[in-house]
């Protein structure tokens, strides 16, 4: 399946659970983008050339249904399991604390990430995503329930070819305002509905979501004091902008803004402004960084 060439040239990383394939581009302080279920990294491609001149962008395309290479058919993808996945894939390819930016499922199992591992994270973006009791939000609980249903993810894919099931508000119609390119689209639902081994990997994906995981979460972000930035859908009927909010109150660190005209895929609906709010984000910490460094190397006064 073909991919964004706009997220740089494509490589793989070997890891105990599987390859990940994953994409590149840019060079400077590294940024590592997660996506959610049943999309890839493709999610992303208008948001890594607008900061690809400053920061070095990696985007995987993670084993949640939209990848193309399958995982080792024992492999945990339980939510923690898969939260230990994106930091051993950092790890991987000797990125020390990258900032992570997320989106959807993605920003649950950051979320995660940074209780269990947050030694290996650096700074933190979520954009609208699941969180507390929205694991999956009330509309998509029936993808779990699909996956007991014999060829129910094989004709989801298919399903999703036709723009009356696909604009459906537990389709993509309440996710983004309007369709991707056809590529991108077909990237995201094809190979779930045409290899069974993809199928197998989204099955565990599926069954494995879960609200206990994002409020056992929530209950220890508290202890994350690194910087995060929200940066959430206002108009977002997804996920609750009451989310963002609660967010932004229990992690220490963290800058709330809220993006308008947009639904949850943010990257989607409006790539330009969240590619400022991250570029701003960053700049503003690097300079702070760059300050407590001047102020480490002044010599000590003397006393009078």
């Amino acid at each position: 399946m073909s991919r964004s060439e706009a997220l740089g040239e494509q490589h793989e990383v070997a890891l105990p659970q599987g390859t990940i394939q994953y994409r590149e581009r840019g060079s400077g302080e590294p940024i590592v983008f997660v996506h959610g279920v049943l999309v890839n990294g493709d999610l992303w491609r208008e948001v890594v050339p607008r900061l690809a001149d400053r920061y070095r962008c990696i985007v995987p395309d993670l084993p949640l249904g939209a990848h193309d290479v399958p995982m080792n058919e024992d492999a945990d993808l339980s939510p923690p399991a898969l939260a230990r996945l994106i930091v051993d894939f950092a790890g991987a390819l000797g990125l020390d604390r990258p900032t992570i930016v997320a989106n959807d499922t993605g920003g649950a199992l950051t979320q995660i990430a940074a209780v269990e591992h947050g030694d290996r994270i650096g700074r933190v973006v979520l954009t609208s995503c699941d969180a507390f009791e929205h694991f999956f939000p009330w509309m998509f609980r029936y993808l779990p329930v699909l996956t007991y249903v014999p060829g129910g993810l094989s004709l989801l894919g298919r399903a999703a070819r036709l723009r009356a099931v696909r604009r459906a508000p537990n389709a993509f119609g309440w996710l983004m305002h309007q369709d991707p390119p056809q590529a991108v689209l077909d990237g995201w639902t094809q190979p779930a509905a045409t290899n069974p081994a993809v199928r197998r990997d989204v099955t565990k994906v599926l069954r494995g979501v879960d609200k206990r995981h994002t409020l056992a979460a929530a209950e220890h972000l508290g202890s994350f004091d690194k910087p995060v930035l929200i940066a959430w859908a206002a108009g977002d009927k997804v996920f609750p902008f009451g989310d963002a909010q609660k967010l932004a109150s229990i992690l220490p660190n963290a800058e709330l803004r809220s993006v308008q005209d947009s639904y949850s895929f943010v990257p989607e609906d409006q790539p330009q402004e969240l590619a400022e709010l991250i570029g701003e984000f960053l700049a503003d910490l690097q300079q702070e960084d760059h300050v407590h460094d001047e102020q480490d190397r002044e010599p000590d006064r003397p006393t009078v």
